[in-house]
């Protein structure tokens, strides 16, 4: 591959699927908006975008190297290119794309063979897909790192944005190790970072919504 270290939406995803079932260890919608959210963050990491107020705004509309990362940046592109001081709205913009950007990173995890796809037919009828573990895959190293960052306090910004996506979609519960205090110190991170709280908004009205029954 062209890149030596996975993007954030990548190890988001490696973290998330279990390496021999391929199923997500959190809800899918919770994991798309994750995805979404995460690809938000690596933009922003990359000085391509900043986040205030509920709205992301493009900061700097050239094609990202990244070709997965372009096409999530050209989402966020004002029709009028004369300015891109309107921005969208963040909340809105991960409901509406997440599906679209997970289909676009599995697909490319399987292409490079860190993943699998199986599919499987619900009631003999119904195709779904799973992703487990490719002969090339990134998963260990992804874990390995994200218990590194955990056992010391998540010290950089880019760990504390996986650990708040981990925790707004409800994957805290699995993959950290630390018990009560380190999944306590990972919502802090949903609270301080806008993508990881754009994201956990969403699982919010989620389950809302199911609670009442909508």
């Amino acid at each position: 591959m062209s890149q030596t270290e996975p993007t954030l939406p990548e190890e988001l995803l490696l973290l998330a699927l279990d390496p021999q079932r391929g199923k997500p260890y959190c809800r899918n919608r919770f994991l798309q908006y994750g995805m979404a959210g995460a690809a938000l963050a690596e933009l922003e990491l990359q000085g391509r975008v900043t986040g205030s107020r509920g709205r992301v705004q493009v900061t700097n509309p050239l094609t990202p190297p990244d070709p997965l990362l372009a096409q999530v940046l050209a989402t966020l592109r004002a029709p009028d290119k004369r300015r891109f001081a309107g921005g969208v709205g963040t909340r809105s913009w991960i409901r509406r794309t997440g599906r679209q950007v997970e289909g676009l990173y599995l697909d490319h995890l399987v292409k490079y063979g860190v993943l699998r796809r199986e599919t499987h037919r619900f009631l003999g009828l119904f195709p779904y897909h799973r992703h487990p573990a490719g002969p090339d895959s990134w998963a260990p190293h992804a874990r390995s790192r994200f218990a590194a960052a955990e056992a010391a306090g998540f010290p950089d910004r880019r760990s504390r944005l996986l650990a708040g996506f981990a925790a707004a979609t409800g994957l805290a519960r699995t993959i950290a190790h630390g018990g009560r205090p380190s999944r306590a110190a990972m919502r802090v991170f949903v609270r301080e970072e806008w993508a990881p709280q754009a994201v956990h908004r969403n699982v919010v009205q989620d389950k809302s919504n199911q609670a009442g029954g909508g």
